[in-house]
């Protein structure tokens, strides 16, 4: 595990992912290493539907929620990582757990700082957590962050 030279952290702009990502840029800091931010937009459900009943434009509410996501992202590490710390950040579609993975596989990653808890609690009883996900399938060791005291 050591060196550590690459720490990736997910976000999905919750308080519980930006508390993990204090952490990520403290770890990044002490080992000098390059910190990976990724946020990962899942995919929208598609419904078979005649086309003249379509009015919704998909590709561009996905390419909307990119440049969102983007604009995000920049401002996040605006505020929250020290210029001392090299940082790059990167939008991914699909699964966030699958995503999370690939990045960290494509990338050398070698630890994963990530969240326990995100922005939707629903979401986690209808589709399991996306740390616990995470954990069982990462290629690199997972430091998982609790929520703070008011998270809880």
């Amino acid at each position: 595990m050591l060196p550590i030279k690459e720490v990736l952290c997910p976000t999905d702009f919750s308080q519980p992912s930006i508390q993990a990502l204090d952490v990520a840029v403290e770890f990044a800091r002490h080992f000098g290493a390059q910190l990976h931010v990724v946020h990962v937009i899942s995919p929208l459900p598609t419904v078979s539907a005649p086309p003249e009943s379509i009015g919704f434009n998909i590709g561009a509410y996905q390419q909307g929620l990119s440049e969102s996501a983007e604009h995000s992202l920049k401002k996040l590490v605006k505020d929250r990582v020290p210029d001392e710390v090299t940082c790059r950040t990167t939008v991914a579609h699909g699964d966030a757990a699958q995503e999370i993975i690939r990045e960290a596989e494509e990338n050398a990653v070698d630890v994963i700082i990530t969240a326990t808890r995100g922005a939707s609690a629903w979401r986690m009883f209808v589709f399991g957590s996306v740390a616990e996900r995470i954990v069982r399938a990462s290629p690199c060791p997972v430091l998982t962050v609790p929520p703070g005291e008011e998270e809880s």
